[in-house]
């Protein structure tokens, strides 16, 4: 399959080589690029690719040949990637990182951005790249003249070394993974997992000491399906036996607008689905749940490492508890006319997904409250750090919910003055 070709800058690829053989001192793209674009030829010549003699060609076609056909040189896609790597990126499409960019555009208010932070790169579109395009998609990018993001693999690997002992090494998802609502790499490396990593490199353990890195947990064997059983948000189905986490979970639902005030389903749970940040059925949880068990097998006890992971859902469920509250809160100042509800949102409860968008700062509030502290409340059970799970987490749900209510109190006695100081019909 030919890869997909967009006009891009000469600074940002390798160009194409009249033979995939050809000794690199020969090859006419190399020879023009070292002056060019040197860091790229550099990069190149440390790879497994130079190594084996694989060339621009085989990645960016044949047609361009000099700066007047600039257009005719080919991005790689996953496709042009799979030629080659075809089990890794039929995993890579299965796992989670795959729909990175659906997810992205699912999101309701996402068009509000600034295009440089989404299709620029320069916002949620510098991670989120990582995920497929379709067809369509591609070609509007390459239509704007934006032909970058489209590979997948070299948001690990990166170009043009794509190294496989980069990817393995931790610092590898730190870009993506950390900050405001996935601090995954502030909790990993601050854990004894990593604080065990750090000491291993820095020569304190020996090299045959366990010091568990992302990749030893969620690629295991080098398997890049990669996925979790809560999935991004901690939110599944079916619900719990647990009344009152039944109660709680559906809430949450509500507002995250996937079930509407009835508990029936929304069209946004097929939005859910098709981007898998949630996991729908027991079976599918159940599945990334052992599957997690025997990563931690490796180095714990099975018992030990199932009493954890059950301590992590026991924060869900304390955490959800605190969520529902606060949002039946907002809820409830929208059926009372209190809050305006917002233009397009279709029933009495917040949108969670709005983010920043939320027009009132109780609406922020209860936005923060879910994708910062309830989110560090539950990854930092999971990975292992527990001022994470407490202070950076459950404290701050706890104080974000008194703050809740307090707004909700002065808000409700603003209402009902307004409402008193307006005047009544003329009596005779």
């Amino acid at each position: 399959m030919r890869p997909s070709r967009v006009p891009v800058l000469v600074v940002c690829c390798l160009l194409a080589a009249p033979s995939l053989t050809r000794p690199a001192a020969a090859d006419p793209c190399v020879e023009c690029h070292t002056r060019v674009t040197p860091g790229v030829v550099s990069d190149w010549n440390l790879s497994r690719h130079a190594a084996n003699r694989i060339g621009c060609a085989a990645c960016h076609g044949d047609d361009h040949r000099s700066n007047a056909d600039v257009a005719q040189v080919a991005i790689p896609t996953p496709e042009t990637c799979a030629g080659c790597h075809a089990e890794r990126v039929a995993q890579f499409k299965k796992g989670k990182h795959a729909l990175a960019w659906a997810a992205q555009n699912a999101m309701p208010t996402i068009h509000w951005q600034p295009p440089s932070a989404t299709v620029g790169l320069k916002g949620c579109g510098g991670c989120h790249k990582i995920g497929l395009k379709s067809a369509a998609e591609q070609r509007a990018m390459r239509d704007a003249g934006r032909g970058y993001g489209m590979a997948s693999c070299d948001a690990c690997h990166t170009r043009h070394t794509f190294s496989v002992q980069e990817a393995r090494a931790p610092e590898a998802c730190q870009t993506c993974h950390m900050g405001f609502d996935h601090p995954q790499w502030e909790m990993w490396s601050s854990s004894k997992h990593g604080v065990r990593h750090a000491l291993k490199r820095d020569g304190v353990l020996p090299p045959s000491a366990a010091a568990p890195t992302c990749q030893t947990c969620h690629m295991r064997d080098g398997d890049h399906e990669v996925r979790t059983a809560w999935g991004f948000l901690a939110v599944r189905l079916p619900l719990p036996g647990d009344a009152q986490w039944a109660k709680d979970r559906e809430t949450i639902l509500m507002a995250l607008g996937v079930l509407d005030p009835e508990g029936r389903p929304t069209a946004r749970l097929e939005t859910v689905r098709a981007a898998d940040v949630a996991r729908l059925d027991e079976a599918a949880w159940a599945r990334e749940r052992e599957a997690m068990l025997g990563v931690c097998a490796g180095c714990h006890a099975r018992a030990f490492a199932a009493e954890q992971l059950a301590h992590g859902d026991e924060m869900i469920r304390r955490a959800d508890r605190l969520m529902a509250d606060a949002i039946e809160i907002v809820a409830a100042l929208y059926r009372d006319g209190i809050l305006r509800r917002p233009e397009g949102q279709a029933h009495a409860y917040p949108d969670l997904l709005a983010f920043h968008d939320a027009p009132t700062a109780i609406e922020q509030d209860l936005f923060v409250m879910f994708l910062e502290h309830r989110m560090r409340a539950f990854q930092g059970a999971f990975h292992a750090n527990p001022d994470y799970a407490l202070w950076y987490g459950w404290s701050e749900l706890q104080r974000s919910l008194t703050s809740i209510r307090e707004q909700a109190r002065a808000l409700r006695a603003e209402h009902a003055a307004a409402r008193a100081a307006k005047p009544g019909p003329a009596r005779r």
